[in-house]
């Protein structure tokens, strides 16, 4: 009787040590499968593709390098570590190389795109900036390439520099600039607006030698062909006024608005500001020396106000009415 009981629990006992065992052998693959992974075949897939697979796998992307590559494109994964196939532990690192392209490579063709296309196609190949050149070309818009250096389809190797050939667009139309040396103001006026050119500034300059009130000197000088709407600056042979804010009716072209810079030692930023109906707008801006002139050329289309700074400083007021010109504002 004693002897078939310690059978009974010999047997039982080995079942509960089987069981346990078996218990813990399956609880321990359920967990470590948990913690393990496999590691995915990333070779010849492009960056992102194997970025995404990692995440998901909760593996750590870790990039090793880049190298040149014939058999996989640029931005795709040459090499991995750990291999495929390889378990390990989430959260670890997966070290890859990725591609740089093959490092020859044809030349792009970047004849008529647009500058910003070229230089965004050469970056994308490796291929630096050369030299930029600009001209004139009736064919080829503006801002648009003309030609380069090396020509499209030549084997280049990454790093190469190109140079360019850049179109201003058509060429401007040009006029041969008239001599205005000796004319009266408005005899000038005339002749720079026939040759379809724009008065700029005007300035006085007192030479004893030369008659009064005619151009002695001009900017661009005679002979120099320049663009069409060109500013010619001029300056006239006669005595500083002594009062600020006078001017010169121009029955055809409006008034010409006059300021004497008082004397002193330094330069003064003078600003003229036109006032009208369709707003406010500078005529004039520039630093101009003590005891100097300014002429500046107003329109007669509209009626406005002229307002004058020195340094930033409002220093006259005029009142200008088209065919009339300019009255002081105390006078009205």
């Amino acid at each position: 009787m004693i002897t078939k009981f310690a059978k009974i629990a010999t047997l039982f006992i080995v079942f509960l040590i089987i069981a346990g065992a078996s218990a813990y052998l399956t609880l321990t693959f359920i967990i470590k499968s948990e913690e393990t992974v496999i590691v995915p075949d990333l070779v010849g897939k492009d960056v992102v593709t194997a970025l995404e697979q990692l995440t998901d796998l909760q593996l750590n992307t870790k990039v090793n390098g880049s190298e040149y590559s014939r058999q996989f494109p640029k931005n795709h994964v040459t090499y991995q570590e750990p291999a495929p196939g390889s378990e390990i532990k989430k959260d670890r690192d997966i070290r890859i190389i990725i591609s740089k392209g093959p490092k020859n490579i044809l030349m792009p063709n970047l004849i008529s795109l647009s500058e910003r296309q070229a230089r965004m196609i050469m970056e994308e190949n490796g291929i630096s900036q050369g030299r930029l050149t600009h001209t004139y070309f009736n064919a080829v818009e503006k801002d648009h390439i003309i030609m380069q250096v090396p020509s499209a389809g030549t084997m280049i190797t990454r790093g190469t520099s190109a140079d360019l050939l850049v179109s201003m667009g058509p060429r401007p139309i040009a006029y041969k600039m008239p001599e205005l040396a000796g004319l009266s103001l408005d005899n000038a006026v005339v002749m720079i607006e026939n040759t379809n050119l724009a008065v700029g500034e005007i300035r006085s300059y007192f030479d004893k030698h030369k008659p009064r009130n005619i151009i002695i000197r001009q900017e661009p000088p005679a002979g120099y062909r320049v663009p069409e709407n060109s500013p010619v600056s001029l300056v006239i042979n006669r005595n500083s006024a002594k009062t600020t804010g006078a001017h010169l009716h121009h029955p055809l072209y409006g008034s010409l608005l006059q300021h004497r810079v008082k004397n002193g030692f330094l330069k003064k930023r003078i600003r003229v500001e036109l006032e009208s109906e369709d707003g406010a707008a500078d005529i004039f801006d520039d630093y101009i020396k003590p005891g100097e002139e300014i002429w500046v050329l107003v329109p007669r289309d509209q009626d406005a106000r002229a307002f004058i700074f020195e340094d930033d400083n409002l220093v006259n007021t005029l009142m200008y009415e088209a065919w009339l010109g300019f009255q002081s504002a105390e006078n009205r």
